[in-house]
């Protein structure tokens, strides 16, 4: 079965609190997850990924402006977002959800070396970067560890 970024289900479709659900005392706090990326096979790993180490799926998206109004449906707490997505980067999609008040943390991937994209990175507001090969429940509550970071004022 093939799904095609933008024609396919996306937010809200990714399973159901049964399928995602782990004891008590192991499921994270921050565990609402909304998973941004154009591919679909990719949406589907890091769905079972980290719905097997706990995280809660609330929905995916597969570009920037459905990141956007699934975040303002879903109010995820954790958004996994991809660097490379079809109508905006990641990270103005970023700086768009981690602007907003309450906003979810965001966690940004790629299949490229984080070196790649230097600073770019903090300064969006995101809470750090997860290549995608290396994605993993540990991964991700090592990222949420870490204090909140305050973006560069912007003039």
């Amino acid at each position: 079965m093939h799904e095609v970024a933008g024609h396919s289900p996306t937010h809200g479709s990714l399973g159901t609190e049964d399928d995602s659900v782990a004891a008590g005392p192991t499921r994270p706090e921050n565990n609402r997850v909304l998973i941004v990326d154009d591919h679909a096979p990719f949406r589907s790993i890091a769905r079972h990924v980290l719905a097997a180490d706990g995280f809660l799926m609330v929905g995916q998206a597969a570009d920037g402006a459905e990141a956007i109004r699934a975040c303002g449906e879903l109010r995820p707490d954790l958004v996994l977002l991809d660097v490379q997505l079809p109508d905006v980067d990641g990270f103005s999609v970023a700086a768009a959800l981690t602007s907003q008040t309450d906003p979810p943390t965001v966690v940004l991937v790629s299949s490229r070396s984080r070196t790649e994209y230097g600073s770019r990175i903090e300064d969006c507001g995101a809470r750090g970067y997860i290549a995608k090969a290396e994605l993993s429940g540990d991964a991700v509550r090592r990222l949420l560890a870490l204090p909140n970071r305050v973006p560069p004022t912007r003039q």
